[in-house]
């Protein structure tokens, strides 16, 4: 990073480094060949009428964004395509198939060859297998796609699969060790709950799981998911979705715990906020000081509003968790979830991790889907592709 020498002409020459200028906000947030998404802003107009045509704009931002990426980056990631091809397979009944060149980068990017990985440690010290965040979000969306596009495990899903588990840490978990958005696979906890997401979504794997080796990487992290010690609130009212996946790893006191704990937090507005569910430095092992600053001077900082992740997240738990759709709570959750649309298709949500790109707003549009979904609020349209 470059620094800007100030010269202070008093009688003694001194040399003071002044603080590196913030890097100028992006032109766009997705931008490939005639792609050009504008940044996300808390200032776009909401919609003026839920329905069929936003939704349309909804899908078109969410394959705008996974299209661009994998034309201009060299990485499966967990902001954009790893959304996109973990969430977007199930809302097939709905929105129509996903685009076949997402799954198509993803399978690219399989290793050809499992080879044993080697723990590694950052610069503080803290040690993790590299690459766990790219293995469990590749391996996830390619389970779900062979879930609700093909039927049946592929063989590159199966490798991919066992090169995830290559990166699974000595005590059963699969380690967060780079800040990411917030609260978006930020705990090892949701890491490991997404691996095991991962193995239960892949059509018949877990059935036919011979391989000795993996039955017994699969049993430390079955053990580490069920008595891990939470981080954070988040973490504990993520367990509902660890007792969708696999319910034998989750007792009903803590179920029940989960689900009162998750009610008690809905706002008047009838939303959710993901600032309550952590204090500021539980988030992470190592909460940045750039992450620190932008979270500490947001307008709403000390009394946290309502945002469009924990909202449409909070009622995914709570259908998951049996609350049937016309349960008050889930019915202001779904009515303010309405009301929030943006006419570019979005959900809009100020980012948690570095506020330059804002990719929690895309986060925060596949979920919302997703949670209308379960509530058969989502109209049936039709895409089309070029």
């Amino acid at each position: 990073m470059k620094h800007i020498l100030a010269v202070l002409l008093i009688p003694s020459v001194l040399f003071a480094a002044t603080p590196p200028a913030p890097k100028p906000k992006p032109a766009f947030q997705y931008q490939s060949g005639d792609i050009q998404v504008s940044l996300p802003t808390a200032d776009e107009p909401r919609v003026k009428r839920f329905g069929a045509k936003s939704i349309k704009a909804a899908v078109k931002y969410l394959d705008d964004g996974s299209t661009s990426w994998v034309r201009e980056k060299s990485c499966v990631n967990c902001h954009t395509t790893g959304p996109y091809l973990s969430e977007r397979p199930a809302l097939i009944p709905q929105l129509g198939k996903p685009s076949e060149e997402i799954v198509a980068d993803f399978i690219e990017f399989v290793p050809k060859e499992i080879k044993e990985v080697k723990e590694k440690a950052t610069k503080s010290g803290y040690k993790h297998m590299p690459g766990a965040f790219t293995a469990v979000w590749r391996s996830l969306g390619l389970a779900e796609w062979d879930k609700h596009v093909t039927g049946k495990t592929s063989e590159h899903t199966e490798r991919s699969i066992r090169d995830m588990f290559e990166r699974q840490a000595a005590n059963g978990a699969f380690m967060s060790h780079g800040e990411v958005e917030i609260p978006h696979i930020t705990t090892d906890f949701e890491l490991s709950l997404q691996a095991m997401r991962t193995i239960t979504a892949a059509p018949g794997w877990l059935a036919g799981l011979k391989d000795e080796k993996l039955v017994a990487k699969l049993e430390k992290l079955k053990i580490w998911l069920r008595s891990a010690e939470p981080k954070n609130d988040w973490d504990r009212v993520l367990s509902l979705q660890l007792a969708y996946y696999l319910p034998e790893l989750v007792s009903a006191e803590k179920h029940d715990a989960a689900l009162k704990l998750l009610s008690s937090k809905q706002h008047a507005d009838g939303g959710w906020s993901t600032r309550d569910f952590s204090a500021l430095n539980d988030w992470h092992f190592e909460v940045s000081e750039t992450v620190q600053k932008l979270i500490t001077g947001l307008p709403d900082a000390t009394k946290p509003e309502s945002d469009a992740y924990m909202t449409a997240l909070a009622v995914v738990l709570m259908r998951q968790s049996g609350v049937p759709a016309k349960d008050e709570r889930i019915q202001k959750a779904v009515s303010w979830l309405k009301q929030e649309q943006r006419v570019s298709g979005r959900w809009w949500m100020h980012s948690l991790y570095r506020g330059n790109y804002l990719y929690i707003t895309y986060i925060a549009t596949c979920q919302a889907l997703k949670a209308l979904a379960l509530c058969d609020e989502l109209p049936v349209i039709t895409v089309e592709r070029s």
